[in-house]
């Protein structure tokens, strides 16, 4: 901001006291100097004083130039160092949302719960689901459902494209008599199977019913996955969700089998991220919430369906072509 200053610097000089006198004061001055006696001659002193205001004059300019100038000297030039650092104090005190938060609420509206219903199995595996899902429901472990409404199997699915074609594991609902999908909204609607791929562990199902804003996920190709990418496995451990829970890929094209021996499945995504009965065909998504595969087997040398840190999942690639979607 430019300052006014203290004295003009302009180089007209100033009118002299005699010339700026009126005509008529010039005559009558002159008409007094004929009439009155001559003036004593100047004090000695006046050049002293005119000496001393010239002094103070340069004296105060001297001061105002330097009042002027001190704010700007005094200005800090902050430097692309300085701005980094501050950048960094930012993000070190910020509270920054978790990557896993902001792919779980992308895929949310596209997750389904999938319960399939028929007679009652008595397998110890289906025996130890059941019980599970009973606590998650609040009841006695030992609690038996209504006739005709046995929970044959609980898992997940996942939209994968709008007009209600849902992706799972073949065996969440395998011998089912019937199938019941619930939405992100809570709509509850019957579902049929379209398609199986008996080597992949995968079923397509079509939904009767649809939400009015129904949004399905976004698939992504794992050709340029690898171990230690983030991940997540999005589901309902037990009927409970659906639920989250954050890793990493542990290992690719691994192998696994069935507890029953029944059957090999190859080409699987090993993870980390804690996945439970029910987890069965949900999706298996990276940190930008787009499907990576389906979650279908967990390592289990106890028998005990417990999770100790080892997943598989099948490829979405396979997975997109049981639902008759091109591949990448």
């Amino acid at each position: 901001m430019r300052r006014p200053a203290f004295y003009s610097r302009s180089p007209r000089a100033p009118q002299d006291a005699a010339e700026s006198r009126t005509p008529e004061a010039s005559d009558e001055a002159q008409v007094g100097a004929e009439t009155q006696p001559a003036k004593a001659p100047a004090s000695r002193w006046q050049p002293g004083r005119r000496s001393f205001a010239l002094l103070l004059a340069v004296c105060f300019g001297a001061s105002g130039s330097a009042i002027a100038l001190w704010p700007q000297q005094n200005i800090r030039q902050y430097t692309q160092k300085d701005i980094d650092a501050a950048v960094l104090r930012t993000l070190q005190t910020a509270t920054l949302p978790s990557p896993a938060a902001k792919a779980a609420e992308i895929i949310r509206p596209s997750v389904v719960r999938v319960v399939g219903y028929g007679p009652e199995k008595k397998t110890p595996e289906a025996q130890t689901q059941k019980r599970g899902n009973n606590v998650a429901k609040g009841k006695p472990p030992e609690a038996d459902e209504p006739p005709g409404e046995v929970e044959r199997g609980v898992g997940t699915g996942v939209v994968v494209v709008d007009k209600g074609i849902i992706l799972t594991n073949l065996h969440v609902v395998a011998g089912a008599e019937k199938i019941k999908v619930t939405f992100a909204d809570g709509l509850e609607a019957p579902a049929v199977i379209t398609g199986v791929q008996p080597e992949n562990d995968l079923a397509v199902l079509q939904a009767q019913k649809l939400p009015d804003d129904l949004i399905p996920a976004t698939m992504r190709s794992t050709a340029d996955l690898q171990s230690g990418d983030q991940v997540a496995a999005v589901g309902f451990p037990f009927g409970i969700g659906p639920s989250v829970s954050a890793g990493v890929v542990s290992g690719l094209k691994r192998s696994f089998r069935s507890p029953e021996g029944k059957q090999e499945l190859g080409n699987l995504i090993q993870f980390d991220a804690a996945a439970n009965p029910g987890n069965s065909g949900g999706p298996l998504i990276n940190m930008n919430g787009e499907v990576l595969g389906i979650v279908t087997a967990i390592l289990n040398p106890t028998q005990q369906r417990t999770f100790i840190g080892i997943g598989f999942a099948v490829p979405i690639e396979n997975a997109a072509s049981a639902a008759g979607s091109p591949p990448f």
